[in-house]
């Protein structure tokens, strides 16, 4: 599973039309997972990280000194560093010196990274900060700094990374597990019959890491917890605002249960409720998705089918970047669509998409397997299954499911299984009924904040009250399904759930109305009025027939090269089009020519009308619209003429050059891309 959040399974589609802010400086970190495709995850190294300066105490920030009523030398250390990835102006990066075990007496101390993007002085006193994380578990969240700060332009923003991740010290990389999953990956049969290479590699893995002197149980989400909490008090911040996305909303959640006074309100994406049993109820959500989508029985059609015969594929090895052939059923096929959905351009393809994989077309699914490799590299697998095997797994019975047997819960079980690691002690959070939110537990921080006269920090909830709960979740998305999300908060008072119409997880990325949502809610949390209509699709559902399936213009985009066709024919029928006007106007006839160029013209005006008229670019991985077939009948006109022009007696040689241009495109046309 990855429960990622914020960036997250995307399908390698020819052009991506998602919205431009999203993209600029951002990657969607945290929707991957083992066999799910995901594309444009940050790249950044350890040893870049280490070779950075750093080592020089971070000075108390200007805005919220130190908290009102604690004397500088109780806060947490933290330490200056240079951002290792690009941010805006204004922001500094540095880590926060943390206890690997805060239950250890004389733990070893570990770096976690965070972000600092002040709000511009010019506006006057700035809002509370909001402090954010993204999924995974191990996703990483500093790359998503400067698209933040342009949500809350006037709010302090603070970006932190998971101890363990890709910008904190230790990283809790594994590649050896990626290896394993690969490996099994290449093998025709199911995974479930082949887990004893991945259990060798997961043990590889976590020999290694223990010979570097990490202790894994150190990295859970009781002590992610801590870690917001004591930055709080580290940056010198009375209050603020807690955002999560999917995995992250956990710790997000026991935060503020253990920090009431310094919570001002909390924001969860894509919640995975604390309750959630997620892999044994994985299966379910999935197939209660494909029946929102109206595809449910052609869905188990294609996975039945493809477990009886699986598919192979030529991709590329996500470590080695050499070409491999794998095999995979219908489970394998299940799970790469389930995290797909996770992605709110791809979603309305999908029907499309299962219904063409049900009717035997396998090789539609080429854009996401090319994509899954990304998903691979995407998280750092040792914090996952740091996080997993003692939050998640020990409290699943992995029961044989009615329905596909996802992927992502036999190797997360297998991997667990040969990690041994104990179950983390369960804890109250902030959407547990009946919990009580007026007692901090922190090894590190003291209970709630007092003010120099001793009262909490204005805004803050009184005694026994809930921090105001603002809960947005994803109408398709089957990792934290929005019904779940709304039954955790029903009960709960101050909270109050919003689900998005046509978006899968981790909203925010997707949508613009639940951005707009995110900030009236920052702004006034008790405000109900809305921002904006949540109950609008970004984009319409591809339903089957919708499409002419085709996995041409998924290849034209890894190689363009046979786009020279069209473009010759274009050419060639302009040129066409011109001389004969010119000849028609010499009258020296040239009427032919003139009609064969005019259809030639037209055929690729009305393909190109027919093409942007399409909303979600994705579409194109997996089929074109049926009128461009209807449109090669005036290739067909185009080559005829061509022909009765080349062929009339004295006819120059040049006129052959139209015929063959013709029946070139059409060769092309229906005989490659449409076919």
């Amino acid at each position: 599973m990855l429960l990622g959040g914020s960036g997250s399974a995307a399908l390698a589609a020819p052009v991506r039309d998602v919205d431009a802010t999203v993209h600029a400086g951002t990657v969607r970190a945290g929707t991957a997972q083992v066999g799910r495709a995901q594309v444009g995850t940050a790249q950044a190294s350890t040893a870049q990280a280490s070779t950075a300066q750093a080592g020089t105490t971070q000075a108390a920030p200007e805005r919220g000194a130190v908290v009102p009523g604690r004397r500088a030398a109780e806060a947490p250390p933290v330490e200056e560093h240079p951002c290792p990835v690009a941010v805006p102006s204004g922001t500094t990066c540095g880590y926060l010196l943390a206890p690997e075990r805060r239950d250890v007496p004389n733990s070893r101390t570990i770096k976690v990274g965070y972000a600092v993007h002040r709000a511009s002085q010019a506006a006057g006193q700035a809002a509370d900060p909001v402090v954010y994380m993204s999924g995974g578990p191990g996703s990483a969240s500093l790359q998503l700094t400067g698209f933040l700060s342009q949500m809350f332009p006037g709010r302090d923003v603070v970006v932190l990374e998971q101890r363990g991740g890709r910008y904190s010290e230790p990283r809790l990389s594994c590649p050896e597990i990626v290896r394993g999953v690969v490996d099994t990956l290449t093998t025709p049969g199911p995974t479930s019959a082949e887990t004893a290479p991945l259990a060798r590699q997961a043990l590889a893995c976590q020999s290694r890491l223990e010979a570097q002197h990490v202790d894994l149980r150190g990295y859970q989400t009781a002590e992610i917890a801590s870690d917001i909490v004591d930055l709080r008090a580290a940056l010198g911040y009375p209050q603020w605002y807690l955002f999560g996305v999917s995995y992250s909303t956990r710790p997000m959640l026991l935060a503020a249960a253990r920090d009431p006074q310094g919570t001002r309100g909390v924001v969860l994406d894509s919640l995975l409720a604390a309750n959630a049993r997620w892999y044994d109820e994985s299966s379910a959500a999935l197939s209660a998705t494909m029946t929102k989508l109206g595809i449910a029985a052609r869905f188990d059609t294609m996975v039945k089918a493809l477990n009886a015969h699986p598919a192979t594929y030529e991709t590329v090895d996500p470590l080695t970047r050499k070409r491999l052939t794998v095999h995979l059923n219908g489970d394998d096929v299940a799970t790469i669509l389930g995290e797909a959905l996770h992605e709110t351009d791809v979603i309305p393809i999908v029907p499309a998409l299962v219904d063409g994989l049900a009717s035997g077309h396998t090789e539609l699914l080429q854009p996401l397997v090319d994509a899954a490799g990304d998903g691979l590299t995407s998280h750092d697998w040792g914090l996952y299954y740091a996080v997993q095997c003692q939050d998640e797994t020990p409290y699943n019975s992995f029961p044989k499911a009615r329905g596909p047997r996802l992927f992502t819960g036999v190797v997360d079980a297998a991997v667990c299984d040969t990690w041994d690691l104990p179950a983390a002690r369960t804890e109250p959070d902030l959407l547990t009924p009946g919990a009580s939110v007026t007692t901090v537990v922190s090894n590190r921080v003291p209970s709630g904040e007092a003010s120099s006269e001793g009262a909490p920090p204005e805004g803050a909830p009184s005694e026994g009250a809930t921090p105001p709960v603002l809960v947005l979740g994803g109408q398709y998305d089957p990792t934290t399904p929005p019904e779940a999300a709304r039954q955790a908060v029903a009960a709960v008072p101050g909270a109050r759930f919003t689900e998005f119409a046509g978006v899968g997880h981790a909203v925010f990325l997707w949508s613009a109305c639940s951005r707009q949502t995110i900030a009236a809610f920052l702004d006034d949390p008790a405000a109900t009025a809305r921002a904006c209509d949540p109950g609008k699709a970004p984009y319409p559902i591809v339903r089957p027939g919708g499409l002419l399936l085709t996995s041409s213009a998924y290849r034209l985009s890894r190689s363009p090269i046979p786009l020279a066709v069209p473009a010759v024919f274009l050419l060639v029928s302009a040129v066409q089009l011109v001389a004969g006007l010119v000849s028609l106007l010499r009258r020296r006839g040239g009427g032919l020519s003139a009609l064969a160029g005019l259809a030639g013209v037209a055929l690729c005006a009305l393909s190109a009308l027919s093409l942007s008229a399409i909303q979600d670019w994705t579409t194109l991985a997996i089929g074109v619209p049926h009128a461009l077939a209807w449109y090669g009948l005036l290739a067909l006109v185009s080559t005829g003429l061509s022909i009765v022009e080349a062929f009339r007696l004295n006819a120059a040689a040049a006129r052959i050059v139209p015929a063959l241009t013709g029946l070139a495109f059409l060769a092309w046309l229906y005989g490659w891309l449409l076919s």
